[in-house]
């Protein structure tokens, strides 16, 4: 059921984001002294719209209006350019891996809550009389 709802789409789409840039940022972290190593990010998040070909027969004033949302492909995984590289020809900074983790746990949280109040939107129209 929650799966047809494009607020937890987005919630689960968010939350699989921020998943596989944490592990990518794991893994920079882990090969940080690595000779050679090229430090990996992933492609930012973006949520996308449905191919404008379905017809439905109502009419939307908005581009987004009536199209609803699809769900975003598996994460993609880049090799992180404009990154400074030590002697040994690694790129990984330790200090914005850190601060990359950080924005992948801030994107989990967001997530997190976009789905509990969603939840919390469905139980109250349900329990409502």
């Amino acid at each position: 059921m929650l799966d047809k709802i494009d607020l937890f789409k987005v919630a689960y789409s968010l939350a699989r984001h921020s998943g596989a840039r944490q592990a990518v940022v794991a893994q920079n972290i882990a090969n940080a002294d690595t000779p050679g190593y090229a430090a990996r990010d992933v492609a930012p998040f973006k949520v996308t719209q449905p191919d404008k070909t379905a017809q439905s027969g109502m009419v939307a004033t908005r581009d987004t209006h009536l199209a609803g949302l699809r769900e975003q492909a598996e994460p993609q995984v880049l090799e992180a350019r404009n990154r400074s590289s030590d002697p040994n020809k690694n790129t990984v900074s330790l200090q914005e891996e850190m601060l990359f983790a950080v924005e992948a746990k801030r994107q989990h949280d967001r997530a997190l809550a976009i789905y509990k109040s969603g939840m919390r939107i469905l139980r109250t129209s349900i329990n409502d009389k």
